[in-house]
């Protein structure tokens, strides 16, 4: 047992190491404007390429209600609407597709 978690704590000091290097060094590099912009825009990158696959597949019969909802939040959020606001009616309107949906 004491093994494991030996392991467990080379493990994590081998994860964590690489990970604290940059975020303490990065302040005192003087990056160029656009590879500092290329790295901002990395997280919405990131966020995008989990989002996009989810979308199309929320349903596999109906594969146009995550475009729907996507849609819906995208163009609240574009209007700067409250968070909170974006998921509630995003959802509200999903509701109303689908109940409507049968009627096609």
């Amino acid at each position: 047992m004491v093994d494991v978690n030996l392991v467990i704590l080379g493990c994590a000091l081998v994860t964590f190491i690489p990970r604290l290097i940059p975020a303490v060094s990065v302040d005192k590099l003087n990056l160029n404007y656009k590879f500092e912009k290329f790295l901002n825009l990395i997280p919405y990158t990131a966020l995008a390429a989990l989002i996009c696959p989810g979308v199309l597949t929320v349903d596999t019969n109906l594969w146009y209600i995550g475009l729907i909802g996507a849609v819906v939040a995208g163009s609240l959020a574009w209007k700067k609407v409250p968070l909170g606001a974006i998921v509630i009616l995003t959802v509200v309107v999903l509701i109303c597709v689908y109940s409507i949906v049968p009627f096609f």
